[in-house]
């Protein structure tokens, strides 16, 4: 498994200055683009394309504080990871518990249609859970410099480790059932509010 932090030359912390970042993105770029490699052999071109490849795919994971706490996971679990693929986290118990209410707020409205105060429900629902799943991001953005500090300690990291991936499964678990709302109400979400890592 390649180590995007390695491309970048950053240790392997979550605190990462996005401009620096950026710069350095670009410098590899322009190192690695193949259109200045082009009188090369075969071989050469191929490892061009892929150094490119990996640059793209590592800038994509690192610049974004939610997409490099699950970069961060795969990579400390040893995983590897695919653009696109996602596990399937289990939801917390207690967020399912919760969502029995969501469920019937659905059956409702499925029942009786999207006037009144059924469809009211839902979009009520559907405010509250983006509010949560927003905040879920900035509780784990707000965590990141603690795991910086517990590596600089060389402490335990694994209690937070395993606190980020439970906040991450809810977040996944709350985009599910925002999705399923949107859906009933008939909003898709490009319709209505991009949430993607936000």
């Amino acid at each position: 498994m390649s180590d995007y932090f390695t491309v970048f030359g950053l240790p392997r912390k979550l605190g990462v200055d996005a401009e620096a970042l950026q710069q350095r993105f670009y410098e590899l770029s322009r190192q690695h683009h193949p259109d200045f490699h082009q009188g090369v052999g075969a071989e050469r071109q191929a490892e061009v394309l892929g150094q490119s490849a990996l640059i793209n795919r590592a800038y994509r994971a690192l610049r974004d504080p939610l997409a490099r706490v699950e970069y961060l996971i795969a990579l400390e679990e040893g995983r590897e990871t695919r653009e696109g693929a996602s596990d399937k986290p289990k939801a917390p118990r207690e967020l399912l518990e919760e969502m029995m209410e969501v469920q019937e707020a659905l059956e409702e409205a499925r029942a009786e249609g999207l006037a009144g105060d059924a469809g009211t429900r839902l979009r009520e629902e559907r405010h509250r859970l983006e509010e949560r799943y927003t905040a879920e991001a900035a509780a784990i953005v707000a965590r990141s410099a603690e795991w910086d500090r517990l590596v600089d300690e060389g402490a335990d990291r694994r209690p937070l480790l395993e606190w980020f991936k439970q906040r991450l499964a809810t977040r996944a678990y709350l985009r599910t059932v925002i999705d399923d709302l949107s859906d009933a109400l008939g909003e898709r979400e490009d319709q209505h509010v991009s949430h993607r890592r936000h």
